[in-house]
């Protein structure tokens, strides 16, 4: 991801941003919300949908600081064995093209994310959960940008580990990142854990890093606090405080968002509050 041409890492809970309607990369153990059982007492099957005040995924805007609508659908086997998937709207792709000047990137409208993994137990109270996640952005011409470019559609393997109210994750992308020419094998490490406050109430503290393979002036670190309140029936809402460490490459902020004719420079990586409500069934 660079600036200008590149201006927004799309990524999960962000996993710093908590989307509301929950995927794989966001899913309670990865992203810091309540961590999933070791396994499920039965098969299950799950829908959400849900809508955030601004798309936020390791801490990045997703949706040049707009409302998003997110939605997914999980089935979880008794033996632990899962598969989903999630979709969430997204501007950068688009907005990528406009700010290097009218380039067609595309005009791709949402993220589609397909899953699936394995969660389990391990001795000493310990469990893990290991899984792929494909990220699809349907008719993206990322590239178009230039050498410096790659497809959009990314691929990583995770694993994470979970010990009380903690978890710690990796996931490690197979493909080239997000749109960065020569950035296989790139990585993400996330730590969060969940707090039960009471009366439906949760605290979810979260610090990750980002790093891109050949492209380490746009690695950063993000961060956020999620106070949640669960309604029952399926319905909850959150705030969250996001942000990162504000890289900044050239003098400028390494993500952001500017019109072709130069004006309307938004920041995609400021701290934000963001806000969202879910119903799942």
């Amino acid at each position: 991801m660079k600036t200008h041409a590149i201006p927004l890492l799309a990524a999960l809970a962000g996993l710093a941003a908590l989307p509301l309607a929950a995927r794989a990369d966001d899913t309670p153990a990865a992203a810091g919300a309540a961590p999933a059982p070791a396994a499920a007492p039965a098969s299950s099957l799950a829908y959400n949908v849900g809508v955030v005040s601004d798309y936020r995924y390791r801490g990045l805007s997703q949706s040049r600081k707009q409302p998003a609508l997110q939605g997914g659908i999980d089935y979880t086997d008794a033996s632990g064995a899962y598969v989903g998937t999630w979709l969430s709207t997204i501007k950068w792709i688009k907005d990528a093209g406009i700010s290097a000047g009218g380039i067609d990137t595309g005009s791709t409208p949402a993220e589609w994310d397909l899953y699936g993994g394995y969660r389990g137990s391990l001795p000493g109270g310990l469990s893990y959960d290991v899984g792929g996640l494909y990220y699809l952005y349907v008719s993206n011409k990322y590239s178009n940008l230039g050498p410096a470019a790659a497809n959009a559609n990314t691929f990583e393997i995770y694993g994470a580990l979970t010990f009380g109210p903690a978890t710690l994750k990796y996931s490690h992308a197979l493909t080239n990142i997000f749109g960065f020419a020569d950035s296989k094998n790139s990585g993400y490490l996330d730590l969060s854990a969940n707090f039960d406050l009471g009366s439906g109430f949760s605290l979810t503290p979260h610090i990750g890093h980002q790093s891109i393979t050949h492209n380490s002036a746009y690695s950063y670190t993000d961060y956020s606090l999620t106070l949640g309140k669960d309604f029952g029936n399926g319905f909850s809402v959150s705030a969250a405080a996001i942000g990162t460490d504000n890289k900044k490459v050239g003098g400028i902020d390494a993500y952001y968002f500017q019109n072709a004719d130069g004006s309307g420079f938004k920041s995609l990586q400021k701290a934000t509050l963001v806000v969202g409500a879910k119903y799942t069934f």
